[in-house]
């Protein structure tokens, strides 16, 4: 497929559901770069860290549920080219919210797909996922020709709800529009890598923040184990090819749109081990990978554990103060067996090539998450917090509250090493005299290194004295 790069773009409204995520608002400031007339970001929430940058590049932004069917049609109405890039469950807590998973995926995707037809809309791009074709069995450079993934099999929800709502959209092609005579809906479905770049919010943040707290204790299946990963700019590219492959005017293909009900593959084309490929993150975040290994039969188990743990606490899965699991069984298969797939179909088909690099994009996502801990409150491994905070509370414990149980021996060992309960008070107090002290430092040095954080560094270096003390000192040699 040959055309210029604005094809179908230039003078058309276009509407990117999940507008304000990350692939959608990078797709909504391309379209408008490529002169659409107007670019709606539809999205569940009212605002994000997106939002002004898209409304400052003249970008509407439409707050509005998928579940809800006026929402869709209110946002939809009046236009040319529809992006369906929202869905929920993807990973985390959201996996186990199953109704809410079916609601946006399955019926979401319908709400679409009836407001195509009912307002004239002739294209519409679905952004899938390779769990459609994959769940849990190793693929090795696979392609379209695969089929679905049986229904029933699929280990999570979001898998199971993203094939069936592909499904629907790629039967959907080729329908007549109601109010246009002669005229029909043409689908396509591009099914991403795992996402990555600056800004990326739901795999390298959760990466991050764990490897972060020392929380990754062990590498999951073998070293030689390969999947697929898409930078952004890659992606987006290919969703806009994706879109001009729908047109049924191009010259000498009239009513014959190359891509109209068909799947397509998108990734970088340079297949690797997941642990090997943020390695180079965390390294320049001086975080640690574990070096152990540990097989995909006891990853699941455990993940199986942490799957019942959180089913049970279902009722309490959106609140801030419940975590996020260590891993469940859907994410064992994404970093534990091997899976990835040719990109041939939509390089012939779409003309689609990736324009940056591995090497290119993870260097942009590194200087992006350099410069994020630069500005935020850095802290140690989750080791120090329970060591230094359990130490304190049992220290206080064992100077002032009565011997029962437990304390009783606490009591006798503090005897033992301070000989008195006057000196197991006064290492209490000297200690804490010692925490307030260095917290106070931190405060006056975090005002000169790190002014946005000084409030945090001194709360954090009271609670943990030195190892957080010494981190500040760190970021102080290095703005020296």
């Amino acid at each position: 497929m040959h055309l210029s790069e604005n094809e179908g773009i230039e003078g058309k409204t276009f509407v990117v559901t999940g507008g304000l995520g990350f692939v959608g608002s990078a797709l909504c400031l391309e379209l408008v770069r490529r002169g659409a007339r107007q670019v709606r970001a539809f999205d569940l929430r009212h605002h994000s860290t997106r939002s002004d940058q898209l409304t400052n590049h003249g970008v509407r932004c439409i707050q509005g549920d998928l579940v809800s069917k006026k929402d869709v049609e209110n946002a939809l109405r009046g236009a040319d080219c529809v992006f369906h890039l929202a869905s929920y469950g993807m990973s985390g807590k959201e996996m186990l919210q199953f109704s809410r998973v079916d609601g946006v995926n399955i019926n979401g995707t319908c709400h679409v797909l009836e407001a195509c037809i009912d307002f004239g809309i002739t294209r519409l791009v679905y952004v899938s996922t390779y769990n459609v074709v994959y769940g849990g069995k190793e693929i090795v450079n696979g392609n379209e020709a695969l089929p679905y993934f049986p229904i029933d099999d699929h280990v999570d929800p979001y898998g199971r709800s993203k094939s069936i709502a592909e499904q629907l959209v790629l039967k959907y092609n080729g329908r007549p529009l109601k109010k246009i005579s002669g005229k029909r809906l043409y689908t396509c479905a591009v099914r991403p890598a795992a996402i990555y770049g600056p800004g990326e919010e739901r795999h390298l943040p959760r990466i991050v923040s764990m490897a972060k707290l020392g929380l990754v204790p062990f590498k999951i299946g073998d070293a030689n184990v390969k999947s697929d990963w898409v930078y952004v700019d890659n992606l987006v590219l290919a969703l806009l090819l994706a879109s001009m492959g729908l047109l049924d005017d191009i010259p000498g293909k009239e009513g014959r749109p190359v891509a109209a009900g068909q799947p397509y593959f998108i990734s970088d084309g340079s297949p690797i081990n997941t642990f090997e490929f943020i390695r180079p993150l965390l390294r320049s975040l001086d975080y640690d990978l574990p070096k152990s290994w540990l097989a995909v039969s006891h990853a699941l188990f455990l993940a199986k554990i942490f799957w019942a743990v959180y089913s049970i606490l279902y009722p309490f899965l959106n609140r801030w103060w419940l975590p996020q699991p260590l891993i469940l069984p859907a994410e064992v298969y994404k970093v534990g067996v091997t899976h990835y797939f040719s990109f041939l179909k939509a390089q012939q088909e779409l003309g689609y090539v990736p324009m940056v690099s591995p090497r290119e994009g993870m260097a942009a996502t590194i200087s992006y998450w350099q410069d994020r801990k630069n500005k935020s409150l850095d802290g140690p491994t989750i080791y120090p917090w329970i060591l230094i905070v359990t130490g304190m509370f049992l220290h206080f414990a064992t100077a002032w509250l009565p011997p029962i149980g437990p304390l009783s021996l606490l009591r006798s060992i503090g005897l033992f090493l301070f000989r008195s309960m006057f000196g197991i008070r006064l290492a209490f107090f000297l200690a804490v005299a010692a925490h307030i002290g260095e917290g106070m430092y931190a405060w006056r040095l975090a005002k000169r290194v790190d002014p946005v954080n000084a409030r945090g560094w001194l709360w954090q270096t009271f609670v943990l004295g030195f190892p957080s003390l010494r981190l500040l000192l760190k970021r102080a040699k290095k703005a020296a």
